[in-house]
């Protein structure tokens, strides 16, 4: 895939926080980012990084950027995609997200259990592996996904405690 080309930033708007900011909003617009991802992007679009981060700062106090609720729309949208909490957690660490408001928002009321069991229901189908062989298979699959050894364990039916519902 070639690299998209950019025009150079003009050396006035370098340093210019609210040329920065109105890139930012756009930003935004399309798909809501980590303060992080954001400077990032800011930066490689040619602002000096002392602009990007007033940018930043400015767009936190009018609440156009807030990273709990970031935190907690990336935790929704990859657990419907049927990724487990420590996936999710890894690339929030990646995105520069705070380990407290992670979580904050991996705790919000998700059954990971529930959904591992729902996404190894979906990848192989309902009921218990037969075979060792098989459970293995389902067990890195969901270690794939980002789901701890408890919630394979309930989901592959390994959990003593677990019984296998409708």
């Amino acid at each position: 895939m070639p690299l998209r080309r950019t025009r150079a930033l003009p050396a006035e708007q370098r340093g210019d926080p609210a040329a920065a900011a109105a890139v930012a909003v756009a930003l935004l617009a399309a798909r809501d980012l980590a303060p992080g991802e954001l400077r990032a992007k800011l930066t490689s679009r040619g602002f000096e990084a002392a602009a990007a981060q007033a940018a930043i700062e400015e767009l936190q106090t009018r609440g156009f950027l807030n990273e709990a609720r970031y935190a907690e729309n990336y935790v929704t949208w990859h657990a419907g995609r049927g990724q487990g909490p420590l996936r999710i957690a890894a690339e929030l660490r990646k995105h520069g997200v705070p380990e407290a408001l992670i979580e904050a928002a991996l705790s919000q009321g998700l059954d990971w259990a529930a959904l591992a069991r729902k996404v190894c229901h979906a990848k192989f189908g309902p009921g218990t592996p037969a075979s060792w062989r098989e459970k293995a298979r389902q067990m890195r699959f969901l270690q794939y996904r980002g789901f701890s050894s408890d919630h394979i364990r309930a989901a592959t039916g390994a959990d003593p405690d677990w019984t296998e519902g409708p």
